[in-house]
């Protein structure tokens, strides 16, 4: 056996830019005349790290002149879905008896399985149980990467907190030991081992092969800072080879021993029977998980030497004592106090305080492009909230700036993630409009048509299915094609392409659970029918495709089921753990980085950006299986040791330098809470918070979307021409005329009508007309036979009008009981009769049509007419007709008092709403009522019922006076007391002058 050597383990300090600094010390240690760089082998922590050291490697080749390179070979050895490339450094034969690795879709499933047999009748179904596999699966690498076995879940550290734990973690330990014990004899049965367990076989395997037979060319792991056991084990054998070296990023030489013991154990246990972390260690600090890795390596601090070599993009040397000061745990921190000048110095750091996330965004583009009109300069913008990222790219690309955002986007937010997202909407909803709308809408959904066509056939589907919400399904769509095809005959084809691809989809919602597997090929074949190829192209697609084969595939194996309406839940769930990165081609001096991609990065600017509380660092995370202290009985870090790695990444970007910290005061939700990191940041300046400010961009940013101040809008009182006013008048449109005279303006004159919104909840219009239709109805059905019933009439209204399932249930309970009531009081009539329902009236008053329609004319004893009006809601009050409003039945009147009723002769002589409200006196029902909104019975206000027509004649005629012939304005809002409807309220611009109008303006 080779003697062992010193361990070779060295430091690069944030400032000097790990990857520039790590090449510069490579290349003349270990380049050979002949080979170049070609026989060392350099062990690091990502596919990013890699592909960071070699472009920092041709920057050097480029600074020194050498005309080519041959690089090294580097194996990824930190991530642990990327154990096989250490391929290249282990011989097969030796390492072929461990088993392969689970495949990680199928370990779902089959953790999905053993969960269910485990619960039994109390597991959870669909959706929410791939969601517990999943979070099962997680626990189980967090123990197996901490190299925890399961014997030890049942150990005497475990068995001694169980009986203080709370109910439900001792359920969730027991579920998780049972399930874990199955899913190893599962795993044993199948001859396969865990990702985790295997990666950690092959270092382990990998460690004990180089300690026994050293590899003959150089070794060396670079900004590898996982704390893994096994990997640790397998750094420590490399430091001490020969021609070996372990490198670390960011670790501060300079802190104190007083300082470093503060840290806390990490991972080294006093004495027997302590835990390995304690409670108040301090886990958020930047360098806690390099201890942690240097405990398990076995090598003291002091053995870490510095690498001397700087890079190219290296700050000042001040930067890393003033760093080191920055995030002193909390009993060191007292020393800011008495801190000198030269460990403060944060010269070229800015902070940047932004409004909200579009203006920082916007800020951040204007700070990259204006870096960038210098020759060579890089930029990298460092951030976790992806929604920032994103938004930072597209304001690059306005200056035709092409920069990637190498964090990528969930496969569910990408356009071929949600166009299969919207299918399994559409199947689980039975083809509700908006879904349906959406996905038929979406970028690449043609069917086959020209996009244009598409469009056109769409549009008007979607304007015609706007208004209350109905059933879903394809039958409104086809109602609307029967209706619209005469005209437009391309509707049928279009049509025909939609209910091919989707009825065999739609009809899978109906059913119980169904096969997976099978719920896919549905939704592949609908996706290929309607986007055909595209479905397929691009990035997205090929990830999509990869996606869905290899659930189908392990889905099937499984024979798992899930119901149709879960199925859009468990595939969001899936595609939210994909990351689809776009492909090489963007700018070549900016980056757009997330954190784990930004590690060993380093730009001559870098911005780090999203810097509130939950976003950087994100919040601490409890566990959902295990709690804390069980955590810490295993010996595994909990939740907030992530909020370290998060600090570590932000000091390792702080020694760039030039350095902008970025934040938005406010985001999605509302006010934001700076981050914990960036409050030490201006801690720590003081005085000198004001000189490291940036405002120049910001305020660049606000002028750019600052549009320049307004006059304060009038308040609207249009003027038609005579020729315009000359229009007839409804009944209920005199209440607006003398009201808000703009309301009747913009609806009558300038035909302006609100759109419904598609899938809107039931209006009152739309009660009102489907109560109508149902009355109308059953009089009609009535005078051809007395026992006409309401109820079946109900039904097979609310049946042609599509009516939702929920509305229904909720509204037609109380419709009928109403209806009821009404049938009980028209059909015990003695003394008065219904003569005519839904009658048109018109008559000529002062030069101008007025017209109207009467729910219901009866016939009284005395031979006068009753004018009913049926209302869903509350109808209009006595004390409202006193002020001159909700006159509709006065305008009746006076129609029916003209003889305006064809074949109905007669006087008014009473005035009637009968409401479908809750009823106010003892009706048995519950539901109907009839209101008199005049001066009758007990009522001490209104009108006398002998001044309401002519109190009505003398308004109308005021009105015709006003505004039909006379050339009054329409001025919007005219009487405050009108009870106004909002229709229009964003057309007159209310809110921009109403708050004006006690200044002593008419504005």
């Amino acid at each position: 056996m080779a003697e062992r050597q010193r361990p070779k383990v060295y430091s690069i300090a944030a400032h000097r830019g790990f990857a520039d600094a790590l090449v510069a010390g490579l290349v003349p240690r270990y380049s050979d005349p002949q080979f170049g760089l070609a026989r060392l082998t350099l062990l690091v922590p990502s596919s990013r790290a890699r592909r960071t050291i070699s472009e920092a490697f041709i920057r050097h080749a480029g600074e020194v002149g050498t005309p080519g390179l041959l690089m090294p070979r580097m194996a990824v050895v930190g991530d642990l879905d990327l154990d096989e490339t250490l391929g290249p450094l282990l011989d097969p034969l030796g390492a072929a008896d461990i088993p392969p690795a689970i495949d990680p879709q199928r370990r779902l499933f089959a953790l999905a399985g053993l969960i269910a047999d485990t619960l039994g009748d109390e597991a959870p179904g669909g959706a929410t149980l791939l969601r517990l596999a999943r979070e099962t699966g997680a626990t189980m690498d967090r123990l197996l990467v901490e190299d925890v076995g399961p014997e030890e879940l049942v150990g005497e550290k475990v068995l001694d907190l169980f009986g203080s734990l709370s109910q439900h973690w001792q359920r969730s330990l027991h579920m998780f030991a049972t399930v874990q014990a199955k899913w190893l004899a599962q795993l044993k049965e199948w001859g396969a081992l865990d990702t985790a367990a295997r990666r950690n076989r092959l270092f382990d395997w990998t460690a004990a092969r180089w300690r026994e037979a050293p590899p003959e060319t150089p070794v060396v792991a670079v900004g590898v800072t996982s704390a893994a056991p096994s990997l640790a084990k397998l750094l420590r054998v490399v430091a001490e080879l020969e021609h070996g070296a372990v490198i670390l990023p960011d670790f501060d030489l300079t802190m104190p021993a007083a300082v470093w013991d503060e840290l806390g154990r990490a991972g080294n246990a006093p004495g027997p029977g302590e835990t390995p972390f304690a409670r108040d260690d301090a886990v958020t600090h930047p360098q806690y998980h390099l201890k942690l890795l240097l405990n398990r390596m076995g090598v003291a601090r002091e053995e870490v030497q510095p690498w001397h070599r700087r890079g190219l993009a290296a700050a000042p040397t001040e930067r890393s004592h003033a760093i080191g000061s920055l995030f002193l745990p909390p009993e060191a921190s007292k020393s800011w106090v008495d801190l000198p000048a030269e460990k403060r110095r944060l010269a070229g750091v800015r902070i940047m305080t932004c409004a909200n996330p579009e203006e920082e965004a916007q800020a951040i583009a204007l700070l990259v492009r204006n870096a960038l009109e210098q020759p060579e300069k890089r930029v990298a913008v460092l951030t976790p909230d992806r929604a920032l990222a994103r938004r930072v790219v597209h304001h690059l690309d306005r200056w035709n700036i092409t920069a990637d955002d190498s964090g990528g986007r969930p496969l569910s937010q990408t356009p071929a993630g949600r166009v299969f997202l919207l299918l399994a909407e559409v199947m689980a909803d039975g083809a509700a409009p908006v879904p349906l709308m959406a996905l038929l809408g979406h970028p690449l959904v043609d069917g086959g048509m020209e996009r244009g066509r598409w469009l056109s056939q769409l549009r008007r589907i979607e304007r015609a299915l706007r208004g209350p919400r109905q059933a879903g399904g394809l039958v409104p769509v086809a109602r609307i094609v029967e209706r619209l095809s005469d005209r437009h005959p391309q509707m049928n084809e279009w049509y025909a392409l939609v209910e091919k691809a989707l009825a065999p989809l739609i009809a899978l919602g109906g059913n119980g659970e169904l096969a997976l597997a099978d719920l896919l090929e549905a939704l592949i074949e609908s996706g290929e029918a309607l986007c055909g190829d595209k479905l397929w192209a691009r990035e997205d697609g090929r990830s999509l495709a990869a996606f869905v084969e290899d659930l189908r595939e392990h889905a099937r194996e499984a024979g798992f089921r899930l119901a149709p309406g879960d199925t859009g839940i468990a595939l969001r769930d899936a595609m939210e753990q994909q990351a689809v990165r776009p492909p090489y081609g963007g700018h070549a001096r900016v980056q757009v980085l997330g954190l784990l991609e930004s590690r060993m990065n380093r730009a001559e600017l870098v911005i780090c950006a999203g810097l509130n509380e939950g976003v950087w660092p994100a919040r601490g995370t409890v566990d959902a299986l295990f709690a804390p202290p069980v955590l810490r009985a295993l010996g595994v870090p909990g939740g907030d040791f992530r909020i370290g790695l998060s600090a570590h990444d932000l000091a390792g970007a702080m020694g760039a330098p030039e350095v902008v910290l970025s934040r938005s005061e406010r985001d999605e939700a509302g006010p934001a809470i700076p981050s914990r990191f960036l409050m030490r940041v201006e801690a720590l300046l003081g005085d000198l918070l004001a000189r490291h400010e940036e405002t120049a961009m910001v305020e660049l940013a606000r002028a750019m979307g600052r549009a320049p101040a307004a006059e304060r809008y009038a308040r609207p009182a249009p003027l038609p021409s005579p020729d315009q006013r000359d229009v007839d008048i409804s009944a209920t449109a005199l209440d607006r005329l003398l009201g808000d005279p703009y309301q009747f303006y913009a609806g009558k004159i300038m035909a302006l009508s609100d759109l419904d919104a598609l899938d809107a909840e039931p209006s009152a219009p739309w009660q009102g007309t489907v109560a109508h239709t149902i009355l109308q109805r059953w009089h009609e059905a009535r005078e051809k036979d007395d026992s006409a019933r309401l109820a079946p009439i109900m039904a097979q209204v609310l049946d042609e009008e599509n009516a939702d399932p929920l509305m229904r249930g909720l509204w037609q309970p109380r419709l009928e009981a109403a209806l009821r009531w009404i049938e009980e009081q028209v059909t015990g009539y003695e003394e008065r009769a219904v003569l005519a329902v839904e009658q048109e009236g018109a008559m000529t008053f002062e030069g101008v049509h007025v017209h109207g329609r009467a729910d219901r004319i009866d016939r009284l004893g005395d031979g006068s007419l009753a004018i009913i009006d049926y209302k869903t809601g509350k109808p209009p009050s006595a004390a409202m007709v006193e002020e001159g409003f909700a006159l509709q039945l006065g305008i009746l009147g006076l129609i029916a008092e003209r003889g305006g009723f064809d074949g109905l002769a007669g006087d008014p002589g009473a005035y009637e709403y009968w409401s479908l409200g809750k009823a106010k006196d003892d009706n048995p029902h519950g539901f109907g009522y009839v209101e008199v909104p005049l001066k009758v019975g007990r009522k001490t206000s209104g009108l006398e019922p002998d001044a309401f027509l002519p109190t009505t004649a003398d308004k109308l005629a005021e009105a015709i006076g006003r505004f039909i012939r006379g050339d009054d304005p329409f001025t919007a809002r005219e009487n405050p007391n009108y009870p106004a409807y909002d229709t229009y309220d964003q057309l007159m611009r209310l809110d921009e002058w109403i708050a004006h109008q006690d200044d002593g303006e008419d504005a």
